[in-house]
């Protein structure tokens, strides 16, 4: 295990720190595995009774690790295969578990960072706090469990919005939304967190786990290892990097 997933248990709370705060916290291979290896501890440690969720530096999580991707050339349909099939056995690990996971979002939560978000079960946002699915500027499929989690959490609709327009949203319509439970002061993020943890238990009383979670993961990892590998894929990571528009024959 590297140190881009930082695991600390607080009188039985697991506080859960994405730690790359130099790329944004993009999920990158080192931190698929680091997430996987983390869930699974959390999972099996029976004096955790709550997990916190957040990322280090002024951001959540960027999503995928474009520069990553870009560098793969064309291995990046296995590379993301590994990837995704990483990050989604931690994502079903985090929603599976008997401890209720709380997601402290600091700044921005794009991509695979809003699956990160939608897989909690309560989640705070600071006021500065932004969420925006990315995929449809990078031409993309979603990943991470938000094509399953975010009609479920948002309602249908709201969801394709979010997917099909690439629009931003701010952290009172995320509240109005329903993306997040309850808005406070940037700084005061994971401090809230920490304080809502306490009410979290009643979460197996109302958990409504579905039985398709996995399977759905699955497919968006094969989707996006196939979309990479197609030249719109590779055009929209290209041009997103270089800060241009994207240009699809």
């Amino acid at each position: 295990m590297t140190d881009t997933v930082v695991l600390e248990i607080r009188d039985g709370v697991a506080v859960v720190t994405l730690n790359q705060p130099a790329t944004a916290n993009a999920l990158g291979m080192d931190m698929g595995r680091d997430l996987l290896e983390v869930a699974l501890r959390v999972e099996g440690d029976p004096g955790v009774r709550a997990v916190v969720v957040t990322g280090a530096g002024k951001h959540f999580c960027f999503g995928g690790d474009l520069t990553g991707m870009l560098a793969q050339g064309e291995a990046v349909g296995g590379y993301l295969n590994e990837l995704t099939t990483r990050i989604h056995a931690a994502i079903s690990c985090f929603t599976r578990m008997r401890a209720p996971v709380v997601a402290a979002v600091n700044g921005t939560a794009a991509g695979g960072g809003v699956g990160l978000v939608c897989m909690a079960d309560l989640a705070i946002a600071g006021r500065g706090s932004r969420f925006r699915l990315a995929y449809a500027g990078v031409g993309l499929a979603p990943d991470c469990a938000t094509s399953f989690l975010l009609p479920r959490i948002v309602g249908r609709r709201r969801a394709l919005e979010l997917f099909l327009t690439n629009r931003l949203l701010g952290a009172d319509e995320a509240l109005e939304w329903g993306l997040v439970n309850r808005v406070v002061d940037d700084e005061q993020v994971l401090p809230a967190a920490l304080e809502l943890e306490s009410y979290a238990t009643v979460k197996r009383l109302v958990d409504a786990a579905d039985p398709g979670l996995e399977s759905q993961m699955a497919l968006e990892g094969r989707t996006m290892a196939a979309q990479c590998r197609h030249p719109h894929g590779r055009e929209g990571v290209a041009a997103f990097l270089a800060k241009r528009k994207p240009i699809y024959e």
